[in-house]
């Protein structure tokens, strides 16, 4: 083949893409402007593939025919205004493995609860015995399952900045979970143009693909009435009974009604509890009954599943405070989530990069349940402006280790500690996971 080709980012999905680039004869550089892991690093020198770190080497990256992109990289990037500008056309990791994979796609996307849905429908697939990989924005690079083990099916959490650069790629199954604001820093503070990069998850689907989305969640409802979705459609909802194929909650029980063959579980049965759980739960069941998976064993894996780390992960009951990891909770409306979730009074550690952060939706929650709000962050003007007159206390820390101690200090026997930040953590942390992390080791250490 011979084409080059440039990666920019040789985290997880970047080393992927690098593997399978080499693999399909492309002459491949990657560059990545911070310092890349040495897991990584050994495996692309393993590889025999050309790569840098600490910078961009522009001459080189402008040299090549096609670009794989790190989602994490903005459009407004420099170097990548100088790509757009040459017509070098740019991809995610995502549309460059679909060109050489085999396998049908289940691609969940959506603002909260995509990796929840995600894991439990591969949770489904996988215990119902199909040949299924799991990737995207959880398990491993897609790009890299692809080059050594391509699976008949796919079960990828796919982000709206991996949306934004796929072309051809198509979601056989499709599960969009809500749109709420969040990341606007990337779509110029236009919610307009977050959502029109959401709904791209149903790009290329024909009428005999699948698009599963929330009929309570009003953003996406009006705008499945207005755009022309070509897929076959299947609503989920808490709050009416559909006859049309579809989840819905009824009473106490789940229902999903397709192919005229109803399936009914009741809620106390569900592995994952909470309303926005319930929403997780429909559209992972919807997926699994359209592969005509036995109802079976849909109801065993749903009700058996074990949720992720970092998201309302119980930690440890001290002295009777409990003390809840939300870590992944890294914008405004997963906050929302966690404290509807809890009935107890709250002390919530909040904070880190506000992405545009609007928190008047959580006014008149944090009014009713919060008796203290601890700042986790380098720059907490945005959260003590947004809060100050709605809570009795506020404080300021500048480490997981300083947060947990203050609230265990103020906390009482029935109170609950939640980490839920609403805001990215890249001021104090590696990333959400470093933070949730610090976050268990302070609590097991008290």
């Amino acid at each position: 083949m011979g084409q080059k080709i440039a990666i920019l980012g040789a985290g997880e999905s970047g080393t992927g893409a690098a593997i399978l680039a080499k693999q399909k004869g492309y002459e491949v550089f990657v560059s990545d402007k911070g310092k890349i892991k040495e897991k990584y690093s050994n495996v692309l020198s393993q590889a025999g593939i050309a790569f840098e770190e600490g910078r961009h080497t522009e001459r080189r990256i402008l040299d090549a025919d096609e670009i794989i992109k790190s989602p994490g990289i903005p459009d407004s990037a420099p170097l990548i205004q100088d790509l757009l500008k040459k017509g070098i056309p740019i991809l995610s990791e995502i549309e460059f493995a679909g060109r050489y994979s085999r396998a049908k796609n289940i691609c969940i996307t959506g603002s909260n609860g995509k990796t929840t849905t995600t894991l439990l429908t591969w949770h489904i697939l996988n215990k119902a015995g199909i040949n299924a990989g799991l990737a995207g924005n959880v398990g491993r690079s897609f790009a890299w399952q692809v080059a050594e083990q391509d699976f008949d099916w796919y079960v990828l959490e796919i982000s709206s900045f991996q949306l934004d650069n796929m072309y051809d790629f198509k979601a056989d199954i499709a599960i969009l979970t809500n749109i709420t604001p969040d990341h606007l820093d990337r779509y110029n503070y236009r919610f307009e143009n977050y959502i029109d990069s959401k709904f791209r998850i149903t790009r290329n689907q024909t009428n005999k693909d699948a698009f599963i989305y929330c009929l309570d969640d009003e953003v996406s409802a009006a705008e499945v009435e207005k755009r022309n979705i070509r897929a076959t459609i299947y609503p989920f909802t808490a709050y009416q009974s559909l006859q049309q194929p579809a989840a819905f909650i009824k009473g106490t029980e789940l229902n999903i009604h397709l192919h005229n063959d109803p399936f009914i579980m009741t809620l106390e049965e569900l592995a994952l509890q909470g309303r926005h759980n319930l929403y997780n739960t429909m559209a992972a069941g919807i997926a699994g009954r359209l592969l005509d998976i036995r109802k079976e064993n849909i109801r065993q894996s749903m009700s058996d599943f074990q949720n992720i780390e970092h998201r309302l992960e119980y930690v440890a009951r001290v002295h009777g405070i409990e003390f809840i990891n939300d870590s992944k909770a890294t914008n405004v409306n997963s906050t929302w989530f966690a404290l509807e979730s809890i009935d107890k009074p709250i002390i919530w550690i909040a904070g880190g990069v506000d992405k545009g952060n609007d928190y008047t939706r959580l006014f008149e929650m944090v009014k009713d349940k919060v008796k203290a709000i601890i700042c986790l962050g380098t720059d907490n003007s945005a959260i003590i402006e947004a809060f100050g007159d709605k809570v009795e206390a506020m404080y300021e820390t500048q480490s997981a280790h300083q947060a947990v101690l203050l609230s265990y200090s103020i906390g009482k026997p029935g109170d609950i500690v939640l980490l839920s930040p609403a805001c990215a953590s890249f001021d104090l942390f590696e990333n959400f996971e470093d933070r949730g992390n610090q976050f268990k080791k302070a609590v097991r250490s008290l």
